[in-house]
């Protein structure tokens, strides 16, 4: 594929972090080289700022963040920049459906991520995305079929045992279209890498679509190219084969 591709989307869990929640050294290199070549690194998670920053920051990266499955845009200064939140009723909404079936979950706020606890006032927080873990199949099935059909929800997942929540038409692709504006450039310029729902409107979108080998058959259904899996450094070898000058391949 001839690309002229002028910014690389990351998603982080089961993408450019390892198993051990690691960036291998073959990944970091890889970076570190489009970056010379002037390539815009954008991480592109469900993560929020408090859990990814420190990453971004290790890598050196110097353009935008895109956080909560793009419920929030930081831009190179780390200021935020764009926020779409969820209506707090449509969030006491899924906490009475996790109630009802006793499922594990966590949600973000603006201030922070809720695991272990849980506002009494709901309607107090500036929530950004609620996540449903699934232990029974049958229950996944029922709360997914339920909520996809729900016009005010963007319904995905970060593994296939979970869903992710966010306000209806809120995703990767969406705010990497906005950041894709600001730079002067367009989702032609872009390949986007991942390996779960929450990725695959950026994948669609994007000039090259690139589903890691431990990707969910549908993320490599919509992808142009499937690489090697998060462990065996798929994201070196996605920009080895799509962007780097032949004389700095990763070797």
């Amino acid at each position: 594929m001839e690309q002229d591709i002028k910014l690389i989307a990351l998603d982080m869990d089961g993408t450019l972090l390892k198993d051990n929640h690691e960036v291998s050294p073959a990944n970091r290199k890889a970076i570190k080289v489009a970056k010379e070549q002037g390539i815009h690194i954008v991480l592109s998670t469900g993560r929020s700022i408090l859990s990814c920053k420190e990453y971004a920051d290790s890598l050196e990266l110097d353009s935008y963040l895109v956080t909560v499955n793009g419920s929030e845009i930081w831009d190179t200064q780390g200021n935020l920049i764009d926020q779409n939140p969820i209506d707090a009723e449509l969030i006491e909404m899924l906490w009475d459906l996790k109630m009802k079936h006793n499922t594990q979950y966590w949600a973000i706020s603006s201030e922070k991520v809720w695991r272990d606890d849980f506002p009494t006032d709901i309607q107090s927080q500036n929530w950004l995305k609620f996540g449903f873990h699934f232990e029974d199949a049958k229950i996944q099935k029922e709360v997914t079929e339920l909520l996809t059909k729900h016009e005010a929800l963007e319904v995905s997942n970060s593994s296939p045992t979970n869903l992710e929540i966010n306000a209806a038409g809120i995703n990767k692709g969406f705010a990497l279209e906005k950041v894709c504006n600001w730079l002067d450039i367009t989702m032609d310029n872009v390949m986007a890498v991942g390996d779960s729902l929450n990725d695959i409107v950026m994948i669609k979108e994007a000039g090259v679509g690139v589903a890691m080998g431990n990707a969910q058959q549908k993320v490599k259904d919509a992808a142009n190219w499937v690489t090697s899996s998060n462990n065996d450094d798929g994201v070196a070898r996605a920009i080895e084969k799509f962007i780097l000058d032949k004389s700095k391949a990763v070797e």
